[in-house]
């Protein structure tokens, strides 16, 4: 299956990088690598892209991509969370931007064998990494259904998280629960026929929490983003694009702390805690798509960019 994936908020995400044509730019998300070759066609036979990603078909995908570029390119089948490893190994020092893609890539979703989608029949699967032993089919399977109304629950903020977690255990003590189509009739049976009839597919919701828990994907998160901060040079930037209200509040909570570290207490008349900001927020409010490229990709509908700048050093 050819990995064909629209990149979302291309032009923006190019033109916030600020690329200079020698630089070393990191796409830690780099799915079939759309954004990695807006970077690569910006930079000259000095400039390097490090594209990083747990997916082997995704890098497999890119390095076919990415070969008429002539700029350096070093491909990595590791977790973006790794950023200060992956640079150490590589003996670099701070890098001049990257782009982190959030969430499922469209190979990921339109690849029935993959398990993402609730539109196709597949194992219960969801594993971004292949090689990881914890899948969906565990999650589902195993969890007590207190445990698994409490993921749906918080994952996927389910108003009906109750009574699907309910459900999925009443079915499983029959038989395993062995692939997509039959957890999507069992989340169609726990939810209320008049609470199907308008909104989102009724799955969707539930598979988005199931996949998130598979992955740890906020967790993930949450520690990957202080590690590209810091492994930013002076004036390097960072453009994050996330797809649901979960991880954007991880973004904006993450960078928020960052840009305003300070401690003391509101009514202090100055900061005695000591604490400097070493990043600003370049973008205020997030960018979201605009109707031009909401009418050729749908699945950017929900996409928000938000972008920080590493502060220059003071004298």
């Amino acid at each position: 299956m050819e990995f064909a994936h629209e990149p979302v908020l291309f032009y923006e995400c190019i033109k916030y990088l600020n690329i200079k044509e020698d630089g070393v730019y990191v796409d830690g998300t780099l799915g079939g690598g759309g954004h990695a070759a807006g970077i690569c066609e910006k930079l000259s036979e000095k400039g390097t892209l490090i594209g990083i990603d747990m997916d082997g078909d995704a890098l497999c995908a890119s390095e076919k991509r990415l070969e008429k570029y002539p700029c350096r390119k070093i491909l990595a089948k590791r977790n973006y969370v790794e950023i200060a490893d992956i640079l150490a190994e590589l003996g670099m020092g701070r890098i001049d931007g990257a782009v982190l893609d959030l969430g499922t890539s469209s190979f990921q979703l339109d690849n029935p064998e993959r398990g993402f989608s609730y539109m196709a029949c597949a194992p219960l699967d969801m594993r971004m990494d292949r090689g990881s032993s914890h899948c969906a089919y565990d999650v589902v399977n195993t969890y007590t259904a207190e445990a698994l109304s409490a993921v749906i629950r918080k994952y996927g903020e389910e108003r009906w998280a109750s009574r699907i977690g309910s459900f999925i255990a009443s079915a499983r003590r029959e038989k395993p629960i062995e692939d997509t189509q039959e957890l999507v009739s069992i989340i169609k049976s726990a939810i209320p026929a008049s609470a199907r009839r308008d909104g989102p597919h009724p799955a969707k919701r539930t598979f988005q929490a199931i996949r998130i828990e598979v992955n740890d994907e906020l967790g993930q998160l949450e520690k990957a983003l202080p590690a590209f901060c810091d492994a930013l040079g002076e004036r390097g930037r960072l453009c994050v694009i996330s797809f649901h209200s979960l991880e954007d509040r991880v973004v904006k909570d993450v960078f928020n702390t960052r840009a305003d570290p300070c401690t003391c207490p509101k009514n202090f008349p100055a900061c005695v805690c000591g604490k400097k900001a070493d990043i600003k927020k370049i973008t205020g409010k997030p960018v979201v798509p605009g109707n031009e490229e909401l009418d050729k990709n749908t699945r950017a509908r929900s996409a928000k960019l938000r972008v920080v700048e590493k502060r220059q050093t003071e004298q």
